[in-house]
């Protein structure tokens, strides 16, 4: 549906302005759900004087805390000696003393037609993660303009944060209209620039009213210093618009925990994120595939036939499924994207830039995972609304990017679902939220997708062979002896019972990744697959040797995550640069040298090493029998002592 800015009527309408307002109608009125909004725009533009204005307006301040702030105006105020409506919202005490928001501060009033939670947030460029967080939760926002000064970058960055969120219905308050004389040219001029402005948004409606906080113009009643506008006022708008319920998206429910209380119960137990689901509904845990049936929905004091959106309940379930902290529950025909890789728009929030090859943790719904920015496509340009080329995202920017997740999670694009389409990006040194996330699409080519569950887990082959699995990953230099040293290790296990299987970069390359090259993305595509290969095999109980250049650290660690820690071995192979020359058993660095290799790792790449590996071998020193020997005493040290799943037969 396209943008409809609305903003002054013929004047022939005005008479109708003159009706009393609703905030003291009396009438019986169908009630409306109850509107989540946010007041936003640059600082001083007078968010928390409108939001305290609508809140006297609506007998929504109680005598004393009017009288409160009658005295906090004559300290801190700014309206000389009327009282200061702000400081209704203003409560922090350095809010107040500098005359600004700094906090998200949440207020409710209600009107006999709706309810309404309302969040001021912050203006200062510094602050705008909290302008962000106020916005995720909602659905409508006032974003307010200082008729003298206009659009300024704070506003387009609000505006631009507030459309990337989802929220589809503006309300364009030009304020402060008293301090330009009640200028219908100033107001037509400002409505025109946001306009042109925020043609590209995708906005619903963009409602456009001249009004003045300070003083009450347009907030609840007509006023008749804008004789030429022939609008609604603020509060009559935002008592009858229309606004999307997440009821009617698909039924989405992140396991927050799995609910105990005795032997014989056992329930997920979380908040509907959207949707609706009934006893009796068949639903599936979206990352395994298993399907089940709801038995029960339980709440604190009853059990309820249905629950929809913002409910907290326990589900039970007609079949016990493996169903744990993170994962998502979802109706068959209607299931979240589940995928490691998606592109996303973010709202970088701290001084440190973030790159490609950043690792991070991700919490989307309930789960929490490590993943890794693995690309910057672009940048948002406030001015222009333009995608500009960018390989970094600095303090406050807004910009596209990839990000690779180390084990699968669901997720709903966010234009389709808000409510698990948004994610945060969490430092993992200081735990701070580094990001705001907004999920735009899988980026893997198989859509719609889903896991099929599986009657023989890997417990159950893991059994089958007697052997615990592990993925043995060896990286070092072309030329330090990992082939060899995994070939001679893979024979001695075999000896000794064993099931294995090596995976060599060069075999490898002649067949599964013979389309890929040896630039950075390809390095990094060569090892995500052979990490997908290793994790399957580990799943087929078999202990699996990898020996691979893979020369940069982020790769190997997407790899790492694959797995559960105690089930993958990172071993670096070491050798001086000197001795891998001499050895060149393939002859790649002669030929490197002649030019007849390019992106030679040593050469045209670097190579890091890791950094915490679990076993080192410096082949310098040691002949490549010693070091299988010791690859080998290593790798029985993880799997002795440690006994397999016993088979249970009603897994098969």
């Amino acid at each position: 549906m396209p943008t409809a800015l609305l903003s002054a009527t013929p004047a022939a309408a005005a008479p109708a302005l003159l009706a009393p307002p609703a905030a003291v109608s009396l009438l019986p009125v169908r009630a409306r759900g109850a509107l989540r909004l946010l007041a936003c725009g640059s600082v001083d533009d007078g968010k928390s004087t409108l939001i305290g204005r609508l809140l006297h307006e609506t007998q929504g301040v109680l005598d004393d805390q009017l009288a409160a702030v009658t005295r906090e105006s004559r300290r801190f105020g700014t309206t000389g000696e009327e009282v200061d409506l702000a400081l209704l919202l203003d409560g922090l005490e350095a809010e107040r003393e500098q005359g600004i928001t700094i906090d998200v501060a949440y207020r409710f009033f209600s009107t006999p037609k709706r309810a309404f939670i309302v969040a001021d947030t912050p203006g200062h460029e510094q602050y705008t993660r909290n302008m962000a967080t106020g916005a995720s939760t909602s659905e409508l926002a006032i974003l307010l303009v200082d008729a003298r000064k206009g659009l300024l970058e704070q506003t387009r960055r609000h505006a631009a944060i507030v459309s990337l969120l989802g929220i589809r219905h503006v309300v364009l308050a030009v304020n402060k209209m008293d301090l330009v004389g009640w200028s219908h040219e100033r107001f037509g001029e400002v409505t025109a620039a946001f306009r042109d402005f925020s043609a590209p948004l995708a906005f619903r409606s963009v409602m456009a009213i001249p009004l003045s906080a300070r003083r009450g113009d347009n907030i609840a009643a007509a006023s008749p210093n804008t004789p030429w506008y022939g609008g609604p006022t603020l509060l009559d708008h935002l008592e009858t618009i229309d606004v999307a319920d997440e009821v009617d998206s698909p039924f989405r429910f992140p396991v927050q925990w799995v609910s105990r209380p005795h032997a014989d119960f056992r329930g997920a137990a979380g908040t509907l994120a959207s949707g609706r689901v009934a006893v009796g509904d068949t639903v599936v845990a979206a990352a395994s595939g298993r399907m089940t049936t709801v038995a029960r929905i339980v709440t604190m004091d009853r059990d309820l036939p249905e629950a929809v959106a913002g409910q907290a309940v326990t589900l039970t379930f007609a079949d016990e499924i493996d169903a744990g902290r993170g994962d998502v529950l979802v109706p068959p025909r209607e299931r979240a994207v589940v995928s490691r890789r998606f592109s996303a728009d973010l709202v970088w929030m701290t001084d440190e830039e973030v790159e490609a090859g950043s690792r991070y943790l991700l919490k989307i719904g309930t789960a929490t995972v490590p993943a890794t920015v693995t690309r910057i496509a672009d940048r948002l340009d406030l001015a222009s609304l333009d995608r500009v080329p960018a390989d970094r995202l600095a303090l406050n920017a807004i910009g596209r990017v990839h990000v690779e997740t180390a084990v699968p999670v669901a997720f709903d694009p966010y234009a389709q679902n808000r409510a698990t389409g948004a994610f945060i990006l969490i430092d993992r040194a200081t735990q701070a939220t580094s990001a705001a996330g907004l999920v735009i699409a899988g980026l893997d080519a198989a859509r719609d997708v889903h896991a099929q569950a599986s009657d023989v887990d890997p417990p159950v082959r893991a059994w089958l062979k007697g052997q615990r699995p592990l993925a043995v990953w060896l990286t070092g230099m072309p030329g330090s002896g990992k082939s060899t040293i995994a070939s001679l290790a893979e024979r001695r296990l075999v000896a000794l019972g064993h099931h294995t299987m090596l995976l060599d970069g060069d075999n490898v390359r002649q067949g599964l990744n013979a389309d890929l090259g040896f630039d950075a993305p390809s390095r990094a595509e060569n090892v995500r697959r052979v990490g997908e290969v290793a994790r399957l095999m580990t799943d087929a109980g078999l202990i699996v040797l990898v020996a691979l250049v893979s020369p940069f650290r982020a790769d190997r660690d997407r790899a790492a995550a694959l797995f559960p820690s105690d089930r993958f071995m990172e071993v670096l192979v070491h050798a001086s640069p000197e001795t891998c020359r001499t050895r060149d058993p393939k002859g790649l660095y002669a030929k490197a040298e002649q030019g007849r290799i390019v992106n030679f790792t040593g050469r045209d790449q670097p190579y890091e090493p890791p950094l915490s590996p679990s076993l080192v071998l410096t082949t310098d020193e040691l002949a490549p029998a010693q070091a299988a020997e010791r690859l080998v005493e290593a790798i029985l040290a993880r799997i002795r002592n440690v006994e397999p799943d016993p088979l249970d037969s009603a897994q098969l």
